[in-house]
């Protein structure tokens, strides 16, 4: 049986609050918890100091005991120099998938073909006019 540091949610529709509780990993998100080291309050400014309160002793020595912090809650105890969380690196975070990169290149390639079809209707109508003028002038 392992303890997480989780967060519990409470609060209403649309308006989201948390509570910072430790609980037995195989515990409901909302049920029972051992117990409550903090809040959380998403709808605060990121700067307001009530934002994320943290009872700090009891998180190191939960920490200290083997519980494992939820991603989120690794964050907050970071914040706090609590837990030392390692910087992740995802390069292809930002990368589009497969099917999307095929649109992409249909699209761009309707695009070329309109511009190419625009430039088209764009080149002036002078070329005909000389060849009817140069048919002339080879006939006389």
């Amino acid at each position: 049986m392992s303890v997480s540091i989780r967060l519990s949610r409470g609060g209403s529709k649309k308006r989201p609050y948390y509570r910072i509780v430790v609980a037995n990993s195989t515990a409901p998100r909302d049920g029972h918890f051992l117990e409550k080291i903090g809040t959380y309050n998403p709808m605060l400014a990121k700067d307001d100091e009530k934002r994320v309160v943290l009872d700090t002793e009891r998180a190191k020595h939960w920490i200290s005991v083997g519980a494992q912090p939820t991603d989120r809650v690794a964050r907050f105890l970071d914040a706090a120099g609590v837990l030392e969380r390692a910087a992740r690196n995802n390069p292809k975070k930002g990368e589009q998938g497969e099917k999307a990169k095929e649109r992409a290149e249909e699209r761009a390639s309707k695009a070329a073909a309109a511009a190419e079809a625009a430039a088209e209707a764009a080149k002036p109508k002078e070329e005909p006019a000389a060849e009817v003028a140069a048919e002339e002038t080879t006939e006389a």
